[in-house]
Order: C-alpha cells, then sequence, then structure tokens
C-alpha cells in the first residue's frame, strides 16, 4: 500500500550523534523549517552511537597515540592531535550552549570528567612517548599534561595496571586531567527529546528504501513502514545511517559518490563484572596498536559511566563481518559493490593484504589468548571476572586519492556533498561522534554558503570559537575551557592557574 506524498524543508536519515547534531544547529537556525527523520530502529542512538557500541572516548587526542607520529628526523608530529582537539573543543562549547539554554538538562547523563593517559612499554616506546610529551605539553591545547617513566609515580595513577607487574621492562605513562568520558547514546536521545518538543516529525520503525532527484531539483525519498510505502519530498536531505549510508549515497547517482567502497570493521570489548576490580581504575589509558593493526584496533582499558554507573571495558579486538550495521544484512558489502567502484574496491583489497591478516587472526582468538592480552595491562586479570560485548560496525571509506593512489583505505570521518548542495552524505568512523560538531559546521557551509552570513552570529553565539583557532587564540581558550567546564560540570579536572 502506497501514500500520499509529504512536502518538507529537511529529511534526516538515521537518528543518531550526527543527525541530532544538524537537526539541532537547525532548528536553532532557522526555526521555521519544517524537518522530518528518518530511523529504521525502534528508538534513537541503538546504532553506533550507541554507548555500548563505542569507546564513549571524548576523543581529543589527549591519548589517542595514532594521532601523533614520528618523523624522519625524530620529531613529533602533532598536527593531527591539534585538529582532533580543536574539533573536540567545539563539540564542548555547543553542548555548553544547549545546557546553558536549557535545550538539555543534566550534563552529568552524558558527560563526566576523566583522566586520559597514554602508556607504553619498552625502551624505543618510553622515549617516543616522553618526545611526544615535550612537544605537546609545550602546545596551550594540552596544558596540563605530565609524563613519568617512575613505577612508585605510576602505581598512584594506575595501581591496576601496576600492581603484582614485573618491573623488568620500561614503563611509562602521560596523564592529563582534562579528559572526559561521553555517553553519546543518551546525549544522542537527549537532543532527540528536545527536537521532538520543537515539532520535528522523528519517525521510528521507518526505513529508507530509495532516494531520486525531482525535476525541481528537490529529493524524493522513498520510505517504508510496516508494509507501507510513503513517499516524502525535500529541499535537502542528510544521510546519517551510519555504515547504512553507503547504499543510500549510491542510490541517489550523485557523480560525486562515485567511485568510493566501503570496508566494514566490527570490534568486540571485553567488559568488568566485578565491582572490586572495577574500583581500583580510574582513568582512559590508551596503549600503542600492534604493528599492522588498523588505528581504530589500539588497546586501551577505560573506566566508563553508563546509566550513572561505573564501568570497565578492555579492547577493542577487531572482528570483521560482511554487515555495514549490527542490525544489518550480511549481503551489505557484496551489494555495495558496483561498477563504479569495483576497480576501488580490488585495488583496496590487494594493498590491505597486512590488514585482511590481522583481522583473520584478530577472529581466531579464543577467550585465553584476548586474556593474554588483556593481562598486558592487567597482569591480574581473571577470566571469569569479564565478559564480552560486540561493539558497533564501522565501515570505514574506501577511495581514490592523490596521495595514496586507488583504492586508498582511509581512516576517519568524510562527508559527500552534491556539487548544488541538495543532499550530504557522512560515511567513515573515529573520531566521529566526538567532532560531530565540527563535521555538521561543514556540512552546513557545504549545503547552505548562500546563509552563511545572516547565520553567522548565531553560530558563533553557539560556538564561540567559531572560525578561530583556539591554539592561536590563548585568552579565549583558556575562557572556552573555564567555561565549558564549568557548564558541563568538569570544573574538578581543570588544570591549576598560573
Amino acid at each position: 500500500m502506497s501514500n500520499g506524498e509529504t512536502k518538507t524543508d529537511v529529511i534526516l536519515i538515521g537518528a543518531g550523534i550526527m543527525s541530532a547534531t544538524l537537526g539541532t544547529m537547525l532548528k536553532e537556525l532557522v526555526p521555521e523549517w519544517e524537518i522530518k527523520v528518518f530511523e529504521k530502529l525502534e528508538s534513537a542512538g541503538e546504532e553506533s552511537s550507541n554507548e555500548w557500541n563505542n569507546a564513549g572516548t571524548g576523543h581529543a587526542a589527549l591519548c589517542e597515540l595514532n594521532y601523533t607520529s614520528e618523523k624522519p628526523d625524530g620529531s613529533v608530529d602533532i598536527s593531527k592531535a591539534i585538529n582532533v582537539n580543536e574539533q573536540f573543543q567545539l563539540s564542548m562549547q555547543f553542548w555548553s550552549y544547549l545546557v546553558n539554554k536549557k535545550l538539555i538538562n543534566n550534563p552529568q547523563d552524558f558527560i563526566m570528567p576523566l583522566p586520559h593517559m597514554s602508556m607504553v612499554q619498552g625502551d624505543k616506546n618510553v622515549a617516543f612517548l616522553k618526545k611526544r610529551f615535550e612537544t605537546m605539553s609545550n602546545n596551550p591545547l594540552f596544558k596540563g599534561m605530565e609524563f613519568s617513566d617512575n613505577p612508585e609515580k605510576l602505581m598512584e595513577w594506575i595501581p591496576l595496571i601496576m600492581q603484582d607487574r614485573s618491573t623488568n621492562e620500561a614503563i611509562a605513562a602521560t596523564k592529563i586531567d582534562t579528559g572526559t568520558d561521553v555517553n553519546f547514546g543518551a546525549l544522542t536521545r537527549m537532543l532527540f527529546d528536545h527536537l521532538k518538543s520543537n515539532n520535528v516529525d522523528i519517525h521510528y520503525n521507518h526505513s529508507v528504501d530509495n532516494i531520486n532527484r525531482m525535476n525541481d531539483g528537490s529529493w524524493e525519498v522513498k520510505v517504508k513502514n510496516a508494509g507501507n510505502v510513503e513517499r516524502h519530498t525535500a529541499k535537502f536531505v542528510f544521510i546519517g545511517g551510519g555504515g547504512g549510508s553507503l547504499h543510500l549515497l549510491q542510490k541517489t547517482g550523485i557523480p560525486e559518490g562515485k567511485h568510493i567502497g566501503g570496508f566494514p570493521v566490527s570490534g568486540i570489548f571485553m567488559v568488568c563484572n566485578n565491582p572490586e576490580v572495577i574500583a581500583q581504575h580510574h582513568a582512559k589509558v590508551y596503549g600503542k596498536a600492534a604493528v599492522g593493526a588498523p588505528p581504530m584496533s589500539v588497546p586501551h582499558l577505560d573506566t566508563r559511566f553508563i546509566d550513572n554507573k561505573k564501568s570497565l571495558l578492555f579492547g577493542p579486538f577487531a572482528g570483521f563481518s560482511p554487515k555495514f550495521l549490527k542490525t544489518g544484512s550480511m549481503l551489505d558489502l557484496i551489494t555495495s559493490v558496483k561498477p563504479n567502484n569495483v576497480l576501488t574496491m580490488l585495488a583496496a583489497g590487494a594493498k590491505e593484504m597486512s590488514l585482511t591478516k590481522y583481522l583473520i587472526q584478530q577472529l581466531m582468538l579464543s577467550k585465553e589468548q584476548r586474556m593474554e592480552e588483556l593481562r598486558e595491562f592487567i597482569p591480574t586479570a581473571k577470566i571469569d571476572e569479564w565478559d564480552f560485548v560486540v561493539a558497533g560496525q564501522r565501515v570505514q571509506v574506501i577511495k581514490d586519492t592523490e596521495a595514496g593512489g586507488k583504492g586508498t583505505l582511509q581512516f576517519g570521518t568524510e562527508v559527500i556533498t552534491a556539487e548544488d548542495g541538495s543532499i550530504a552524505a557522512l560515511l567513515g568512523a573515529s573520531p566521529g561522534a566526538s567532532t560531530a560538531v565540527h563535521v555538521m559546521f561543514e556540512v552546513i557551509k557545504k549545503c547552505f554558503p548562500q546563509h552563511m552570513a545572516e547565520w553567522e552570529p548565531k553560530l558563533k553565539e553557539m560556538v564561540p570559537s567559531y572560525g578561530l583557532k583556539l591554539m592561536e587564540n590563548p585568552e579565549l581558550l583558556e575562557e572556552v575551557h573555564t567555561s565549558t567546564a564549568q557548564t558541563l560540570g568538569l570544573s574538578e579536572s581543570l588544570p591549576e592557574q598560573n
């Protein structure tokens, strides 16, 4: 059965953190625009944004070693870390704006202060970490970072990790107290509650089946719901369906969506079930990825706050499933291969043999072998105190690039927009959710250039550092750090003022 067609200004596909952020921004910028949201699951934030499907690290590059690299001359390149940190600061400012305007309440339900740490073992890694610390601590963005290779100091910082550890191997860590744990599932649900109360039509259990360009330049979205087919048209469509975005982007037929493929990687976390062990650890501690491992599989031991309860997770172990979403189809990978991207996909397959080998090895690990990896972090870990939880599916973008050539695997988040800005799709993975505000600013700039001049004052009200680099404006940085920490209830974590 088919229902009539309805017209609207904006359609958002997928009820995750990205659509939630874009919808909330547009409602602030142009309250009169009509917005419709279609989500195939029965509630918001159930796929990649869900608190059990990601690590909840407020990715500010404070602890992730894969954002800093050693240059041939031995110096440390922190440019990627600076970019990621600047992007996270935008999110913090936007969330503070929402709390101050009482558009969302109780920030402690989605964000908690938590030290971020990097930990390495072996003389060479310790020397690298020290150099990285020296470079980063000279930058105002990373103020308050500490370094130690003293086992007694480390025992204070990370007792669970240092307990019963044989001390013959060099070990060191950096620690910064301004890190956060973010429950992106809770934040997504809060934002959709806010949107619903502001007359945004949110349709759950509605699966988008097709997207077609109309003669007048608008887009028709074909939506299925319990056997019914509905057609909705909009001037602007945002495809924010996580792993499901690639198939929908391909259906639009826009040239920008061609020669792009996706490679799915799943993850498994170990979750501690012993409250006594959980109580002994209070930080996110990131280690170094194994040789040949993709950046998203850096091992880390994380304190998490989920439903106001403290948890302890370790992982992720990489896995493989051809599905593009946890709730996707086993045919997702095969059906994403089209005549226009088959060579790109084949080139990536040939290039990424080490990744394929790594994923196969990870899949073959027994629980005991996974415990061995955990014991690198917690020497005293007991097998019966840890359970497994399957994390969300991530679809890494594969595309042809100038730097990497044909079929290059991209690690990060990508926005693909039609030339006229009438449709945009979000692809990719980490740092994803943490940089949602930066990513949505990019969408707004690319898709609504004609409105940017009139919207700029409001954008600056929502995010005071909009259009500026905090690193180049130390006074504004200080101000932003202090105000966001206060509004979001993170003040205890601020470094002492000089």
